[in-house]
């Protein structure tokens, strides 16, 4: 069992950039695959990047891809996300969380979440 705490939510303006922290209990952290995902208003939850137990291999959303940076410290238990050049509608509830499916996209996959943390980006 794992329990995670995500951080690092705010306001920032259109072309800004946020860390994401998700800090993780329990002494199994690194035995499992992290995701992090988005829930707009009115939006089903998206995958936004993944990364492998060893944080070895990275994946990301087209979306995301080369703006965002996702990377775990296993010692510290914790996963991050740094996002740069952020839009309007990135705006969301940003969620982690640890699953055991190597690379997938897919909400149903993963097993442990946060309770979110807020990014709002204005124009």
């Amino acid at each position: 069992q794992v329990q995670l705490v995500e951080s690092g939510g705010g306001l920032v303006q259109a072309g800004g950039s946020l860390r994401l922290s998700c800090a993780a209990s329990g002494r199994t952290f690194s035995t499992y695959v992290m995701g992090w995902f988005r829930q707009g208003p009115g939006k089903e939850r998206e995958f936004v990047a993944g990364i492998s137990t060893s944080a070895g291999i990275t994946h990301y959303a087209e979306s995301t891809k080369g703006r965002f940076t996702i990377s775990r410290d296993n010692a510290k238990n914790t996963v991050y996300l740094r996002m740069n050049s952020l839009k309007p509608e990135e705006t969301a509830v940003y969620y982690c969380a640890a699953g055991r499916l190597f690379l997938s996209r897919l909400p149903g996959d993963y097993d442990h979440w946060g309770q979110g943390t807020q990014v709002t980006v204005s124009s």
